[in-house]
C-alpha cells in the first residue's frame, strides 16, 4: 500500500480512509417512495407459455409429424409448457394488500405499541399465495415485547402469529438490565 510520507509514522485510521471512486458513488438522489411489485406479474410469463404451447401445436400440424426438426416430441413440449403456464396463471394473485396495510393490521392484531417493525414479501403453500412477513418489536427502550405474525397478501387476514415477551439481551446496547 503506498502511504503519503506525512501519514508514513502517524496514525493512519483517522487521516486515510478508503473511498470508492466518484464515478461508483452511489446518486443520493431521492427516488421516491419504492413499491413492491404486484405478484399478479406472473401471469406475463404464463400468457408466453401458453402462447408458445399453441405455437409449437400448430407448427407441427403445418409442417407434419415426420420432418426432421418437428415432430410429435413437440406435443409433449407444448403439454410442459401448458402445465407451467396453467401453474403461472393459477399462481398470480392480485396482492391487494401492500407492505403498510400489512403493518397496520399486525398492529391492530399484536396488542402493544410498535417501535421497530419489518415486513417481508413470502409466498405460502403449492400454489404459492403471496404473504406478508411482519416482525414487530414493542416501543419501549429497550423493546420488552416481540412478535412475528403473517398476513395474508390477497385479503389482509392474520394467517399466524407468534407474540412473546423479549428474550434478547440488550444490556451491552443500552446499558440496561436484562
Amino acid at each position: 500500500m503506498n502511504v503519503p510520507d506525512e501519514l508514513a509514522e502517524g496514525d493512519l485510521s483517522e487521516a486515510y480512509r478508503d473511498e470508492l471512486p466518484e464515478d461508483l458513488q452511489p446518486d443520493l438522489v431521492d427516488v421516491g417512495e419504492y413499491i413492491f411489485p404486484n405478484n399478479n406479474r406472473r401471469r406475463i410469463p404464463a400468457m408466453m407459455y401458453l402462447g408458445l404451447a399453441v405455437l409449437l401445436v400448430l407448427l407441427v400440424l403445418w409442417r407434419g409429424s415426420d420432418a426432421v426438426l418437428v415432430n410429435n416430441g413437440m406435443y409433449f413440449a407444448a403439454a410442459i409448457l401448458v402445465v407451467v403456464g396453467v401453474y403461472s396463471w393459477i399462481s398470480g394473485y392480485d396482492t391487494a394488500v401492500d407492505e403498510q396495510d400489512a403493518l397496520v393490521a399486525a398492529i391492530k392484531h399484536i396488542g402493544f405499541p410498535v417501535g421497530h417493525a419489518s415486513a417481508q414479501m413470502g409466498w405460502r403453500g403449492l400454489l404459492s399465495r403471496p404473504m406478508w412477513k411482519i416482525l414487530l418489536y414493542s416501543a419501549e427502550e429497550p423493546p420488552q415485547h416481540r412478535g412475528f405474525v403473517m398476513v395474508d397478501a390477497v385479503d389482509g387476514s392474520i394467517l399466524e402469529d407468534l407474540i412473546e415477551d423479549n428474550p434478547e439481551d440488550w444490556s451491552d446496547v443500552t446499558g440496561a438490565a436484562a
